[in-house]
């Protein structure tokens, strides 16, 4: 095992811990974004409450958490060859959306890993990345609600990933991202059966 991993492992969920919505709410002198809607740090609750150019800070910075640590893993393991690269390189990037739902400085309270599940699929397929996102934005221009626009993207993950990469590990990354992302959203699928989900 090669001495860099550990580290970035670490490096990967303490950079996921950052709470990108609250850190763009301070420099922005706004109002804690908790206090409002859902009281989630996320893009669409940043949305709604602080408008569109806080979620916009807030989303960059929430899929900078994931693409970063995920670009540092691929660059110092894969001179070791082998299928490690690829392993090492998931952990790395599972590590870094754990820190963002379970963020270490938040009382292990975050979000709900969409935006930084992105920023690691744009590291490792940016061409499913890239089609992901056009459905997230006909999905929500259509249904005008961005938790299913997020559920119909995570239920696709896997198929874009599949589609747009060869790599049996990063599936199997996709896959436990897509489910991890499902299981936070379990609230909003209750409420969507409810027909009580916010609409933009």
């Amino acid at each position: 095992m090669t001495w860099h991993f550990p580290g970035l492992v670490l490096f990967a969920y303490l950079l996921g811990s950052v709470p990108a919505g609250l850190v763009v709410a301070r420099a922005l002198g706004a109002p804690d974004p908790r206090l409002w809607g859902s009281g989630n740090l996320g893009t669409a609750n940043v949305y709604r409450a602080l408008g569109l150019q806080a979620a916009l800070l807030t989303f960059l910075g929430d899929a900078g958490k994931g693409t970063a640590p995920v670009l540092l893993a691929r660059h110092w393991l894969a001179p070791h060859g082998g299928a490690w690269p690829e392993a090492g390189v998931a952990v790395v990037a599972a590590a870094a959306v754990l820190g963002h739902v379970f963020p270490l400085y938040l009382r292990f309270e975050g979000g709900k890993g969409v935006a930084t599940s992105f920023g690691v699929v744009l590291a490792v397929a940016p061409g499913a990345a890239l089609n992901l996102l056009l459905v997230y934005f006909l999905a929500l221009a259509w249904t005008r609600t961005f938790s299913l626009s997020a559920l119909l993207c995570a239920w696709l993950l896997p198929v874009a990933v599949g589609l747009f990469c060869d790599s049996k590990v990063y599936l199997l990354l996709a896959g436990f991202l897509s489910g991890l992302i499902l299981i936070c959203h379990r609230d909003n699928l209750e409420r969507l059966f409810k027909g009580e989900e916010p609409r933009l």
